[in-house]
């Protein structure tokens, strides 16, 4: 059922919005930081910052683990929390380099539970951000789950309050086809369905692509 309801949600909100061609980065390198940088920020906000790092040519493992942290983080300063995230940069940069050897290539033949282990043991990275760079970086099917998704299958009652994020991951993960465009895609969607319409606040029901679904 609640499969069938999932899919229903996902053609619904595709055949009203389109592709949403997410993640909006030259490289799977690039995800990774803005992974970190979007962090309790908007994406405007994490836009600034790496175009700060690009104008310094500076969008680069190597460039950045040797730049230090306090240049660092006055690039950054736009996505906000710039101190904390620069370390958190510091943090995912040294295990990238020294455990993969700052290959993206060498990441994606990894095993995905594995990998999310090794991401989650990273001082700084919690599962949404872990999960971001598997599925948008490496293209490891793992569905990511923010405020966004919370707050959509909430109101349409597929979850409870209580549920926390490993039970509404696996909602997604049981209840389609394990495949990491769809659930690129499916991520994207409710995150425009968040910021348009299922607003914290003030939703906009009545306009809803879900309304009566």
């Amino acid at each position: 059922m609640k499969s069938r309801r999932l899919l229903r949600i996902y053609r619904r909100l595709l055949s009203s919005f389109g592709p949403q061609a997410w993640w909006p980065a030259e490289s799977p390198f690039e995800v990774m930081v803005g992974a970190v940088l979007t962090q309790n920020t908007s994406w405007k906000n994490v836009e600034r910052a790496i175009e700060n790092l690009k104008k310094h040519k500076l969008l680069n493992p190597a460039k950045l683990y040797r730049l230090p942290q306090k240049k660092l983080a006055c690039l950054i300063l736009p996505a906000g929390y710039y101190n904390i995230k620069a370390q958190r940069l510091k943090n995912l940069l040294e295990f990238f380099i020294k455990r993969y050897h700052a290959s993206i290539a060498n990441m994606r033949l990894e095993n995905s539970r594995r990998l999310r282990k090794e991401l989650l043991a990273v001082n700084g990275i919690g599962p949404e951000t872990a999960d971001s760079i598997l599925l948008y970086a490496l293209d490891k099917p793992v569905f990511v789950v923010d405020a966004y998704t919370k707050r959509v299958l909430l109101r349409h009652g597929l979850i409870k309050e209580d549920a926390d994020y490993s039970r509404i991951q696996n909602l997604f993960i049981s209840g389609l086809k394990k495949d990491a465009g769809l659930f690129n895609e499916y991520h994207a969607l409710l995150v425009k369905l968040g910021k348009d319409f299922c607003l914290k606040s003030k939703p906009r029901c009545a306009d809803c692509p879900l309304k009566g679904g």
